[in-house]
C-alpha cells in the first residue's frame, strides 16, 4: 500500500532539499534564516558528523534552539570553540579544512553562471535599490569548495547579467575562476521555491536539476530571464514523514523560520 502524501510548504521543501546536499563530515558555513535551518536539518537527518560554523566565531555549537542571528547567544551553546571572525574565516581558507567547507548564501540577483548580486539594483552610482552588500559572502564564494544558494524563483532575480558582481560564481565559464585566481570550487546548487538548479560540470552553466511537485519545467523557465537546459530535470522526491518531523519538532518547533 502506498504511503499517504505528506503536506508541506515550499519553505520546508527548500530546507530539506538543501539539507540533502550536505554530506556527513562537511563543515557548513552559514548565516541565519533558512540557511541555518537547512544546516540544522542536515545534522539531524543525514549528516550527523557535519560541523556548523558562523562568521562570529562559534564552531560546532549544539544549536538546541534555532538562533535568529549569527550574533544570537544561542549560536554559542556548547560550542567546541568560541572565537572570532578571524577564526571562522581561517577554517574556510585553510587548505585542509577548506576542502570540506560548504557555504550557504543568498542574494538579490543571480545569473546563468551563479554570479551573485547583493549590492545594488540598477546603476551602482544611482541605484534604484541599495542593499547591505557582501558581508562575508564574497569571501565565502571565493574560497570554499562548494556553495549552495537560496533564491526566490522570479525573473527579476534570475537575470541574464547581474547589475553588480558581489560574490563570484563560475564568473564567465569553466576557466573563469582559475583565471581570476580563486582558490575555491564554486556554486553547486540553487535552491528556490520552485526548483533545484545545478551547474554543468563542463560548461558551468546553470541547468534544471529538479522541479517541485505541482510545477513544470516550462513554468520554471517562465520565471527566468535566460534559458537553461531542462533535459535532465526530474521531479524532486518530496520530504519524508521523518524529515518533516525532525524539521518541525527538533529544528524549528517555534516556527521562527518556517512561519
Amino acid at each position: 500500500m502506498k504511503a499517504p502524501m505528506m503536506e508541506y510548504t515550499a519553505r520546508e521543501l527548500m530546507a530539506i532539499a538543501a539539507a540533502r546536499k550536505i554530506n556527513d563530515g562537511d563543515i557548513v558555513f552559514c548565516g541565519t534564516g533558512i540557511s541555518m535551518l537547512a544546516a540544522m536539518a542536515a545534522k539531524h537527518i543525514n549528516a550527523p558528523n557535519s560541523i556548523i560554523i558562523f562568521e562570529t566565531g562559534a564552531i560546532d555549537s549544539q544549536l538546541e534552539e534555532i538562533p535568529l542571528a549569527v550574533a544570537d547567544p544561542r549560536v554559542m551553546f556548547w560550542a567546541s570553540a568560541n572565537g572570532g571572525l578571524a577564526d571562522a574565516f581561517a577554517i574556510m581558507q585553510n587548505p585542509i579544512t577548506g576542502q570540506r567547507v560548504v557555504g550557504i548564501l543568498g542574494a538579490a540577483q543571480i545569473d546563468r553562471f551563479g554570479n551573485l548580486n547583493s549590492t545594488a539594483i540598477g546603476d551602482y552610482t544611482r541605484p534604484t535599490v541599495r542593499f547591505s552588500g557582501s558581508g562575508g559572502a564574497c569571501d565565502v564564494a571565493s574560497c570554499v569548495r562548494r556553495t549552495i544558494i537560496f533564491m526566490q524563483h522570479e525573473r527579476r532575480k534570475f537575470v541574464s547579467q547581474v547589475d553588480y558582481l558581489t560574490s563570484p560564481g563560475w564568473l564567465n565559464g569553466p576557466e573563469g575562476r582559475d583565471k581570476a585566481g580563486l582558490s575555491g570550487g564554486g556554486p553547486e546548487a540553487v535552491i528556490t521555491n520552485l526548483a533545484v538548479m545545478g551547474f554543468d560540470d563542463h560548461t558551468r552553466e546553470m541547468f534544471l536539476e529538479a522541479y517541485y511537485p505541482g510545477t513544470t519545467p516550462t513554468q520554471i523557465l517562465a520565471h527566468m530571464e535566460f534559458t537553461v537546459d531542462i533535459s535532465r530535470a526530474r521531479e524532486i522526491q518530496p520530504p519524508t514523514a521523518r524529515e518533516l518531523q525532525i524539521l518541525r519538532e527538533q529544528c524549528d518547533p517555534q516556527r521562527l523560520i518556517l512561519g
